[in-house]
């Protein structure tokens, strides 16, 4: 391929992709800081970051099979009917990237509430790491068109050591016709488990 020819099929290239990394850079202020805090690319249609080591320390790439997005497609199929099939449907796609993150970074040993205590860095997720790997899947799912009752929302923090409550974040939906906000945390249940989801007025009271 002659240099003239070469350029223009990287430009073509470019601009055919450059409407689906728009969309993928959609982000509210606080996710796309999210993810400038640790130099992370945000999601895009065909893959995403997995952060696991706590603090996102450790990465890897997951891109998205065919096989991946027809089997996803298929767990939020069943949650069409209303938010709260959706939110079911959610938890089984957390779920199965729980799973096939397990397969390709080795967390299928991670145990809930993990942290320095657990000893085994490597093979776990914090919640930091958690947050950031469901709202990149949110975010996927969402791109994908996949999310009828819900949008994908700004995480969501607690913790007021002077009560005994610990530091922890989490994920957050929001139901498009009411408004409530529903957590969808995995840090909180051990591997190949389905996430909590819950209330965000639940979710801000307990330890």
């Amino acid at each position: 391929m002659n240099g003239g020819l070469r350029v223009t099929v990287c430009l073509l290239a470019a601009f055919a992709c450059a409407p689906e990394q728009a969309r993928a850079l959609d982000l509210s202020h606080e996710i796309a800081q999210m993810y400038a805090l640790k130099d992370t690319p945000p999601p895009s249609a065909q893959q995403m970051t997995i952060c696991y080591g706590f603090v996102c320390r450790l990465r890897a790439i997951l891109h998205f099979t065919p096989a991946d997005r027809a089997e996803l497609g298929g767990l939020l199929a069943r949650g069409r009917a209303t938010p709260e099939a959706e939110r079911r449907a959610v938890a089984e796609a957390v779920r199965w990237f729980d799973r096939r993150a397990g397969r390709m970074v080795g967390t299928s040993r991670r145990v809930p509430r993990a942290d320095f205590r657990s000893g085994d860095d490597d093979h776990n997720f914090d919640c930091f790491d958690t947050t950031r790997n469901i709202v990149s899947l949110l975010l996927v799912l969402n791109e994908w068109k996949l999310l009828r009752h819900h949008t994908v929302d700004d995480p969501s923090f607690r913790g007021n050591l002077l009560k005994g409550q610990t530091p922890h974040n989490t994920a957050v939906l929001k139901e498009r016709r009411s408004g409530r906000q529903w957590v969808v945390d995995m840090w909180t249940t051990a591997y190949g488990q389905l996430p909590d989801v819950m209330p965000l007025e639940t979710w801000v009271m307990l330890d």
